[in-house]
């Protein structure tokens, strides 16, 4: 399904020419395929060539919302850290390496992504969940030189190791993902969360049973024991990262400043999500950071992501997948940015996409392909000529 997604999208730029016409830092290059590692992919090139020189750089002059010269501590290491390697190891240039990346990512991701499922409704839907996945209107840049493919791969191995109490394993993968995409936030409280209530029932299964013989009580004090362990090592990645950049900066709130001062993204608590949506429904983009139509599919993905939560909670998943699911929508949507980037930003919560994946597992195999197959055929434009090119991924 996400190739035929991705041809189309090939399709589209080359038959449009215009990102021959454009900036290769911004949506442009000599060849199609060169497209896929502008905007955030230029940056990620740039600290896999160069590593990081964190700083906040006033714009001369500067008054209004960007005060700050961008830089490139804005994004996380551990991808730009596999570009360089697959690099180093096959002889490819940056450009091919992260792609490489990507799209082995976007594979783990899928597997993970069914893995989940599978164990909540099944290996039908699990299928279908996956599918649903690769047609999503922000897979653009699940083969792109961008992170996401890498952190939902993490982020789902890490929920599925939660699933299945394989504490240190979920802790380890969880800070990767710290060290991938802020976005860990919400996986590290959710697995926060799952692991506090994994401790209270040890705790309560203890009482209930009251002493026993020395193998079976270590077995409970390790039952205990690992979940807490999963929650101090959690947060090292991310914590890390941002540690050090406020040391290099002399700033420890640096990163934030950066992303706010140099990018203008900051959490507003959702103020610039309501005064999108109230301009989109009387036809006005007099919003920030307005792209008429990549707001359009973004405001659709958001209500699309709205109408999944109840249904969701219906099923009554996994308390790691609802915590992840609901504080990732909230990061997202309580921040003002781009706001046609929130149908990428989105993609950590996959498993918004279980309750149509769990309906869909009683459509025939035909069906479904066909179902899917159109689907990917139109997330060519809306998933990737428009993020691209219309808009700014």
């Amino acid at each position: 399904m996400k190739l035929v997604g991705f041809c189309v999208f090939m399709y589209l730029l080359d038959s449009s020419g215009d990102f021959r016409r454009k900036n290769p830092r911004f949506g442009g290059g000599a060849h199609v395929w060169d497209v896929l590692a502008t905007w955030d992919g230029w940056w990620y090139q740039q600290i896999a060539a160069h590593g990081y020189h964190p700083a906040l750089v006033p714009v001369p002059g500067a008054t209004g919302l960007i005060t700050l010269e961008g830089n490139s501590a804005a994004f996380f290491p551990l991808y730009p850290a596999l570009m360089r390697l697959v690099s180093s190891c096959t002889g490819l240039g940056l450009l091919g390496a992260g792609l490489a990346v990507s799209v082995v990512a976007s594979f783990v991701a899928v597997l993970g992504i069914h893995a989940v499922t599978a164990r909540v409704s099944g290996r039908r839907a699990g299928l279908a969940s996956a599918g649903l996945w690769a047609v999503w209107p922000g897979s653009g840049v699940e083969w792109s030189g961008y992170s996401e493919s890498l952190y939902v791969a993490l982020a789902a191995w890490a929920c599925h190791a939660v699933m299945r109490r394989n504490w240190l394993t979920a802790g380890l993968l969880t800070c990767a993902a710290g060290l991938t995409r802020p976005t860990a936030t919400a996986l590290i409280a959710a697995l926060a969360v799952a692991a506090l209530v994994e401790v209270v029932r040890q705790r309560r299964a203890a009482r209930r049973w009251g002493d026993s013989p020395v193998p079976e009580g270590a077995r409970r004090r390790d039952a205990v024991v690992r979940p807490v362990a999963a929650v101090v090592i959690a947060p090292l990645g991310l914590a890390g990262y941002l540690g050090w950049v406020g040391h290099r900066m002399g700033d420890y709130g640096g990163y934030f400043t950066l992303q706010d001062k140099a990018w203008g993204h900051s959490f507003d608590g959702g103020r610039h999500t309501v005064r999108v949506f109230t301009s989109l429904m009387v036809g006005h983009y007099d919003y920030l950071y307005a792209f008429p139509h990549e707001d359009v599919v973004a405001a659709g993905t958001v209500l699309l992501a709205l109408i999944s939560l109840p249904l969701l909670f219906r099923l009554r998943p996994p308390l790691v997948l609802t915590v992840s699911t609901l504080l990732t929508m909230a990061l997202v949507l309580g921040s003002q940015q781009i706001f046609g980037n929130v149908s990428r930003y989105l993609l950590p919560a996959f498993p918004l996409l279980i309750p149509c994946a769990t309906a869909m597992r009683r459509i025939g195999t035909p069906v479904l392909c066909a179902v899917l197959t159109v689907a990917a055929l139109a997330s060519g434009s809306y998933a990737g000529y428009v993020l691209f090119e219309v808009g700014v991924p």
